[in-house]
């Protein structure tokens, strides 16, 4: 085949697969989405004590999967356990594992592998937030939060991604935040740590798309502040467009967009549009905006979440 028409061939198939994603997304927008079954899977949840990872214990406990719960405060995990039981899990599984340490994550992992079998829906959900001007944030707080955010993320896809790709079989869920998306005051090592974590994730998705390993789903999440004790005390200038979200609801979007096999979730969806206005609005026209919709005082009242005695 010549090189000319090799290149017609090329544009012909771009063109086609181009068209087919658009009519596809507004067919979808019009009809909804197939659900997969998810039963039988065996499902991790990082940062299961408590908040939303505890939620999508007690949503997952609904569809008849394997539950595998982590976290590093072992009371509160027993407690998700024991509601995930009253919500109807079978089978569940409690690990205490530190995600800050790679070793402990490692170490928790065999465990699970020996004790469970292989995981096949990871949701990367632990989070730590320090929530102080830059220069007040002590060096291990900066290490804490990339540790935990992050590069966590990482070690686990190192754990259990190689089953998933022997069997052509897996779905990755990375829990972000709208602070990896857009940068926000008194947020800068969680910013730089869930950017790190949106990239990460992205770049697994791209790289398993390009070794055709197409039984694989990622699904990244961002959402804005959640009602789940983590950022008590922050606010929002424009609850209407930028509410403090409710856990249910974000759990549910979360559930939803795994069981569609949606790849972005961004909460709410107006955080569609400040990243298109991201792209190209001027600096000065940008910083104009934050102002008048309060951006920047989002984190003056931060308390975070108050620690059981």
């Amino acid at each position: 085949m010549s090189s000319k028409m090799k290149a017609m061939m090329d544009l012909l198939s771009f063109l086609g697969k181009f068209a087919y994603g658009f009519l596809e997304a507004f067919f979808y927008y019009i009809v909804p989405r197939p659900k997969k079954n998810v039963a039988g899977e065996i499902v991790l949840i990082t940062g299961a004590g408590s908040g939303i990872g505890r939620l999508l214990a007690l949503r997952f406990a609904r569809l008849n999967v394997i539950l595998v719960l982590w976290d590093i405060n072992s009371e509160s995990n027993q407690e998700t356990c024991e509601l995930a039981k009253k919500a109807g899990a079978s089978k569940v599984y409690t690990y205490t594992c530190n995600c800050g340490e790679r070793q402990d994550i490692y170490r928790v992992a065999d465990q699970v592998k020996k004790e469970v079998g292989d995981v096949t829906i990871l949701i990367n959900n632990a989070g730590v937030v320090s929530g102080k001007d830059f220069l007040e944030i002590p060096d291990e707080c900066v290490e804490r939060s990339f540790d935990v955010n992050s590069k966590a993320h990482i070690w686990t896809y190192k754990a259990f991604l190689p089953s998933m790709i022997a069997n052509n079989h897996g779905h990755l869920v990375c829990i972000s935040s709208s602070a990896g998306l857009v940068g926000v005051s008194r947020l800068s090592d969680y910013c730089a740590s869930k950017f790190a974590a949106f990239g990460f994730a992205e770049s697994i998705f791209l790289e398993t798309f390009a070794q055709r390993n197409t039984g694989i789903k990622t699904t990244i999440v961002c959402p804005f502040f959640i009602k789940t004790g983590m950022f008590e005390g922050c606010s929002t200038g424009s609850p209407f467009v930028l509410p403090i979200l409710e856990p249910d609801y974000v759990v549910n979007k979360i559930i939803n967009a795994i069981l569609e096999e949606q790849v972005y979730l961004f909460l709410p969806r107006f955080l569609y549009f400040i990243l298109f206005l991201k792209s190209f609005l001027p600096t000065k026209a940008g910083l104009a905006l934050c102002e008048y919709m309060r951006v920047f005082d989002v984190m003056n009242n931060f308390k975070g979440r108050v620690k059981k005695d």
